[in-house]
């Protein structure tokens, strides 16, 4: 057997195998950091008529489109002229916004709808001169809010002024850290994937040898995936689903005996898993082709490393005794697979959009410029205003009166100074978030009034709906053809029963894990109202991969505790890191958690029958026996035994 060949090679060249891995760690973990700017950092749709109007607005304005503005909330006090403050608020704007800021107020459009309801509060919209939908972009709109609330508060001592937006609200919750609760459960995550991976490898290297080999597959695929970024658009998210991908399924392969029939299981899973994310990669969607490539370098990598660098670390490791385990039967499994239907069901209530704003701190000076807005009765729609671009020799005043009547539209203004190259700018006010279904229909509304003046509707609010028409659009075509790529593998290695049920069950654990989401989240006490748009994709192919690896592995007679093990470590590593007030990250490691529990419950339930080797090599001959002897004498004799 070819695997066989390969693992005698190996061995006789240990020393160099082992020398060339580390170099891929070290030398390849030095290029991984350095290539990440290749990577697209905007978390956008790209192709939706949405993404084409706020690339037009940036290259145009430099600033705004999709990065939300930040909002200026100043309440006056009792029995001052809130018109007339205004006026001091356009002024003090102009001095503290800096130069090349974008600002739009009552006090330049004569719109009420910058007043808020309790007669005494006025809003405005500050798109910073720096603002680009980039990590340094985004870094320079929070210091521009930090700037912005100081400027306000020394301009106008005798008013309470505050700072707000979407931005605003998620930095703060990044800086608000963990609590004493959320710090427990960290530490609680910590300490158990350790002692899932000592109870399970029984020895320093053989709990070291797990994460080294994830951490090469790691360094590896985020290579490859970045030398792809240089001549086609690449998510950033790959650095989210390529080494939690790693940690399982090398964990998981560790956990597995020695022998041909784990490098044939890891070879199976590994080329069902590339295929299917291949033809991910090949839809004309910017977050399909991330995941597919990354999907693809994962397994490609993983498995050059379980068939090279694992055979190299054994041979060094005494292996934990694996003692002969049969799938699970009875009400566990049976009670698993319904729970996880029913997540699979609920994962159709999947709304897709970042979180509510009142979802993302808790409090900070940004949560206290919120509350301010929902004191002042200001609808938080303010916080995703949308941009439209008029072209040149269109009436943008016109433009703003028709936007106006849209239902679902707050205000709709056209700025005096907002003109570059013959073209101008009108924002657009909605009363609800655009995550919201009421949010949703306005933009589609707003789209459709305009459809016969030439503009084109931008803006931070439209980015989630040209996620959901661009690329979850396409799921219906993209998951079927990768779920036959997948059965098509596997078939060449299993009966085609097994193989179809590995595939339905990858199926079922990645629509369990978009499901969980909306439970834990959607309906949990968190409430977010939405999902963050590529959490569900991310998660869901995480989900698909490490079942397919599951179930090759179950097929092949592979021990039951292989699954569980990889589930956990999976889990509570994601956990550890993960949990905080951090809202976008929190959601990322639920997904992942939950997918990673989802594959394991599904594997033994789709393979073939475990133990039955003769199975797995259907249709060609049965292994000759001889080999399994040979290699359990070659593992006895290695260590004394």
């Amino acid at each position: 057997m070819w695997t066989e060949r390969v693992r005698a090679a190996v061995l006789r060249h240990r020393v160099a195998v082992g020398a060339v891995w580390l170099l891929v760690l070290l030398l390849g973990g030095a290029a991984a950091v350095l290539g990440l700017g290749r990577l697209d950092q905007s978390f956008t749709a790209s192709g939706g008529p949405g993404h084409a109007a706020n690339r037009a607005v940036q290259e145009r304005y430099g600033n705004g489109a999709a990065v939300a503005p930040l909002v200026a909330v100043v309440t006056w006090p009792a029995g001052t002229d809130v018109r007339a403050g205004d006026t001091r608020l356009a002024d003090a704007l102009d001095r503290a916004a800096g130069p090349g800021a974008r600002t739009v107020s009552y006090a330049a459009t004569g719109d009420e709808g910058f007043l808020g309801a309790d007669g005494r509060t006025a809003t405005a919209l500050v798109y910073p001169a720096a603002g680009k939908p980039d990590l340094a972009g985004l870094t320079a709109v929070e210091e521009a809010a930090v700037a912005l609330r100081a400027g306000l508060r020394t301009a106008l001592p005798e008013a309470r002024a505050e700072v707000t937006g979407v931005l605003p609200l998620q930095h703060d919750s990044a800086l608000a850290g963990p609590g004493p609760v959320a710090l427990g459960a960290k530490a609680a995550c910590a300490l158990g994937l350790l002692l899932v991976l000592v109870l399970a490898f029984r020895s320093p290297l053989g709990v070291l040898a797990p994460l080294l080999l994830a951490g090469v597959t790691s360094v590896g695929a985020l290579v490859l995936v970045e030398a792809v970024a240089g001549f086609t658009e690449i998510g950033f998210v790959v650095v989210y689903l390529v080494p939690v991908t790693a940690l399982v399924v090398s964990v998981h392969r560790w956990a597995q005996p020695p022998g041909p029939c784990a490098a044939r299981s890891a070879v199976t899973g590994g080329a069902a898993g590339a295929a299917a994310c291949a033809v991910l990669a090949l839809f004309p969607a910017a977050f399909l082709r991330s995941v597919g490539v990354a999907g693809v370098a994962v397994c490609a990598v993983g498995t050059t490393a379980v068939l090279t660098l694992a055979p190299v670390l054994r041979s060094v490791a005494r292996p934990a005794p694996v003692r002969k385990s049969r799938a699970l039967h009875g009400s566990l499994p049976a009670l698993g697979l319904v729970l996880l239907v029913l997540l699979t069901g609920a994962a159709a209530q999947l709304r897709v959009g970042n979180p509510e704003a009142r979802a993302l701190v808790a409090s900070g000076p940004a949560r206290d410029g919120l509350d301010r807005l929902a004191a002042a009765g200001v609808p938080s729609g303010v916080l995703n205003p949308l941009e439209v671009l008029v072209p040149e020799g269109a009436d943008a005043a016109a433009v703003a009166a028709r936007a106006a009547r849209v239902p679902g539209v707050l205000l709709a203004a056209a700025p005096a100074g907002w003109h570059r190259a013959g073209s101008a700018l009108v924002v657009v006010v909605p009363v609800e978030e655009p995550m919201t279904a009421a949010g949703a229909g306005t933009v589609t509304a707003l789209r459709s009034a305009l459809a016969d003046t030439g503009a084109l509707v931008g803006g931070s609010g439209v980015v989630d709906r040209d996620l959901v028409d661009g690329v979850y659009g396409l799921l219906p075509y993209a998951v079927p053809a990768a779920a036959l790529a997948a059965f098509g593998v596997l078939a060449r290695r299993l009966r085609p029963g097994p193989a179809a049920r590995a595939v339905l069950g990858g199926l079922l654990a990645a629509g369990a894990s978009a499901g969980a989401l909306v439970v834990v989240w959607q309906w949990g006490p968190a409430e977010t109202g939405a999902v963050t748009g590529w959490v569900p994709l991310v998660v869901g192919a995480f989900a698909f991969c490490v079942s397919l690896e599951r179930s090759a592995a179950s097929a092949a007679g592979g021990p039951g505790r292989a699954g569980p093990v990889a589930a956990g470590a999976g889990a509570l590593a994601v956990l550890a890191v993960g949990i905080g007030p951090q809202v976008e990250l929190a959601l990322l490691v639920t997904g992942f958690a939950a997918g990673a529990v989802a594959g394991a419950l599904v594997g033994p339930r789709t393979g073939a029958d475990p133990g039955v080797h003769q199975d797995w090599s259907r249709p060609r001959p049965p292994l000759p026996l001889s080999i399994d002897d040979r290699d359990h004498e070659f593992d006895r004799s290695r260590h004394g035994r």
